[in-house]
């Protein structure tokens, strides 16, 4: 039965953009408070999450993915509480505590606002003894690294792991997931974070920008890694592949809806025994990853990744920051 007593006319703040373009397109609105249809909830937010695909969408890389509609709120990482429930949604009610993603790939407002739509498979109570900050963080980049790990990867317990861009926020929540089954993690990062990413569970942390990486690799697994979780993409390791996996073993890429894995290559990589997947081929099944990674949580196994909370209104400068990938840990905007 719907639960629904947003009063007519209310507004809520909101970061939109009228337009693709850089950081300077992002403005301050009033915007009208959605309301919740079939199978969605309103949920008021508390703290945002925010995510490389966030400054893509801003730019309009994603124009071919996204019903946009301007003015356009962008964001999909939420932690908050259920403010009304629409038409058949039994799993939730107001004042539940929850995370999870928006509808912002369907057209809805996004995260960078007062409320937002989600659908009810999208939502997950809020950890126990979670802040809405510390659960901002996971949804996307946990459901992207569990669905690279375990779906596309094909991860198995006692494997070799690994992850590159260990110290980001998929590689620091890939790394407790990838522990969670038993597996064995090496990361690279930068030297600074290694005291960061070794809390994390991380076996070997690799300084990409000092060592080595295929050696050390080899060093640490001197057959080659069961599996490679490219987190950082840019086409930088991916021609290394063969180098570092072993014969059996998956190279899977994360990006956002675009793949830069060539042909070419995969077909070369397979002849050699070597899958070479974008995470993409497992996005579909974001509602079960999430479902699953949720779970992780509660049961302690998943903890949140080093957060940096922003008021809104500095969402540009967060952008920046990620597009320079500057980021250890994840940056969350302070909402209300």
């Amino acid at each position: 039965m719907a639960d629904i007593n947003i009063k007519a006319g209310t507004t809520m703040r909101a970061m939109a953009i009228d337009g693709f373009g850089g950081t300077e397109v992002l403005y301050l609105a009033d915007l009208p408070v959605p309301t919740p249809g079939a199978g969605e909830v309103l949920v008021k937010i508390f703290n945002a999450g925010v995510n490389p695909s966030d400054w893509k969408a801003r730019e309009g890389k994603l124009a071919a993915f996204f019903d946009y509609q301007f003015p356009f709120v962008i964001g999909f990482d939420l932690g908050g509480v259920v403010e009304a429930v629409g038409p058949g949604v039994e799993r939730w009610k107001a004042g539940d505590r929850v995370f999870g993603m928006s509808n912002q790939k369907d057209g809805k407002d996004g995260t960078y606002a007062e409320y937002c739509i989600a659908s009810e498979g999208l939502l997950a109570p809020l950890p126990t003894g979670w802040s809405y900050a510390e659960a901002a963080a996971i949804p996307v980049p946990g459901s992207t690294a569990y669905g690279s790990l375990v779906d596309a990867g094909e991860l198995k317990p006692g494997q070799t792991v690994l992850i590159n861009g260990g110290a980001g926020g998929v590689g620091s929540i890939g790394t407790q997931i990838a522990r969670a089954f038993d597996a064995r993690v090496a990361v690279t990062c930068i030297a600074a974070d290694f005291d960061y990413v070794l809390g994390l569970g991380v076996e070997r942390p690799i300084d990409y920008q000092n060592e080595d990486v295929v050696a050390a690799v080899r060093e640490w697994a001197p057959d080659g890694v069961d599996l490679v979780v490219d987190a950082v993409g840019l086409g930088t390791l991916t021609p290394k592949a063969l180098q570092i996996v072993k014969p059996g073993g998956s190279y899977v890429e994360i990006e956002t809806l675009i793949s830069r894995v060539d042909e070419a290559f995969v077909a070369n990589a397979a002849a050699h025994g070597v899958r070479v997947v974008s995470s993409m081929i497992a996005i579909m099944r974001q509602p079960q990853h999430f479902a699953a990674l949720a779970e992780l949580c509660d049961q302690g196994k998943v903890r949140p990744p080093l957060v940096e909370t922003m008021p809104l209104e500095h969402i540009g400068e967060a952008h920046r920051r990620l597009e320079a990938g500057t980021v250890r840990g994840k940056l969350v905007l302070d909402v209300q």
